[in-house]
């Protein structure tokens, strides 16, 4: 398939600048969610620090959803008995307030969707005071094979407007709302998805709460890099941190993954009941400046030898993120050149999980990762290196032309 210019809609330009940061109700609350657990969940974000952390989207996934009056408009079920009231309350807080719907004609879990009613939805949505819409594929997959067949240029074509024909429909609003592409990677979305309006797009599958499902989505984005970027951002979908099916190291490994990744962090898990361990992983104002780094580009795969893994990821002013990840279950020793990641023995290096400056000797570093553990520096050159016309896999993944500073983004 052939990559499109990835030129953001209308409604799409200025927002997510860098990758959205919040909560979302799916992972822990599932079809139970009510409008007292958003509450709740927006209290927890103003007084964990969360908020001041920069989580301040307070999304709410599926089951919201009442019937259509005799107008067609969308009205909420006895869960949320007032949308408005809510929006207002999470943003008298510093919050923003984001939905879940469908171009199908209804949801995963069975509510109604948006088909026919996307105009109608989007206005609804702007009088709510909603800001931010996860759109999710679910039954509009059988709207495509019952028209289109076998016909897979027109079930594209349809996948595409579908998505098309809700950003603009939330354009016509006037009102700024980030839109969420959920369709698990179909057609390549990372391609298309930003000339359809979209400010990010899920990558596969639903996540769950377990290291397999993590790791095997997390270290599986790579041929998505180059398409991310400020305003539009690849999803490898929510984070299961504080969630149990982890252990403390896994969920280290889940967060520095993500943040390399210039992931959206959303977290999933119940904020009322968050250990000090879970906050603390959540809320690293280190870590979570690489994933919202200005410069927006997602981290790749330096080097890899067994179950080691070291990643790279350019920071503005010509910083480097490293990640160094173990996917064994045994601690695992490791040696490597920091060459790998464009520093030399120079560098200022940095552990970002544990605050500390770190020494090294010559121009390798030597760490001990504990098992499914990670490690997250920062180096910083003493002189910002320029891309030398060799640097293949910079060039390959990042698209930075020969004599680029490390660090800049290509015009």
């Amino acid at each position: 398939m052939q990559a499109e210019a990835q030129t953001p809609g209308s409604a799409s330009t200025g927002l997510a600048a860098t990758p959205p940061m919040g909560w979302n109700s799916w992972n822990h609350f599932a079809g139970k969610v009510t409008d007292a657990d958003v509450r709740a969940a927006a209290d927890a974000l103003v007084a964990s620090g969360m908020r001041d952390a920069g989580y301040v989207y307070v999304n709410i996934d599926d089951t919201w959803e009442g019937e259509r009056d005799a107008q067609g408009v969308i009205h909420t079920n006895s869960k949320f008995p007032d949308m408005k009231a809510l929006a207002d309350y999470v943003h008298s807080k510093g919050l923003k307030l984001g939905i879940y719907s469908s171009p199908g004609p209804k949801t995963c879990a069975g509510y109604e969707g948006s088909y026919g009613h996307e105009a109608q939805d989007a206005k609804s949505y702007a009088d709510w005071g909603i800001d931010y819409l996860k759109y999710d594929k679910c039954s509009f997959g059988d709207v495509i094979r019952k028209e289109a067949g076998n016909d897979h240029a027109k079930a594209f074509a349809m996948e595409k407007a579908a998505y098309k024909k809700m950003h603009d429909a939330l354009a016509a609003t006037g009102r700024p709302i980030v839109f969420s592409l959920c369709q698990y990677g179909d057609n390549d979305v990372w391609e298309w998805g930003a000339s359809v309006g979209g400010n990010l797009w899920r990558t596969t599958g639903d996540i769950n709460d377990s290291y397999q499902r993590m790791a095997e989505i997390g270290f599986g984005q790579l041929v998505q890099a180059r398409y991310a970027g400020p305003g539009h951002w690849n999803d490898p979908d929510m984070l299961e941190i504080g969630n149990g099916g982890m252990t403390e190291e896994e969920y280290r490994q889940h967060m520095t993954l993500w943040v390399m990744l210039a992931a959206p962090l959303l977290a999933g898990n119940d904020l009322s009941k968050m250990s000090k361990e879970t906050l603390a992983l959540l809320t690293n104002k280190d870590v979570i400046a690489v994933d919202q780094d200005a410069a927006g580009i997602q981290g790749v795969r330096a080097w890899a030898q067994g179950p080691l893994e070291v990643w790279r990821k350019p920071l503005s002013g010509g910083a480097m993120a490293v990640a160094l990840f173990n996917r064994s279950a045994k601690p695992q020793s490791i040696t490597f050149d920091l060459k790998t990641v464009f520093l030399d023995e120079n560098a200022k290096l940095r552990n970002l999980w544990t605050g500390e400056n770190v020494v090294i000797s010559g121009d390798k570093y030597v760490t001990t990762i504990p098992g499914h553990g990670a490690v997250l520096l920062k180096g910083t050159p003493a002189k910002i290196p320029e891309v030398a016309c060799s640097s293949g896999p910079w060039n390959e993944h990042l698209g930075l032309p020969c004599g680029h500073a490390a660090g800049s983004r290509a015009q």
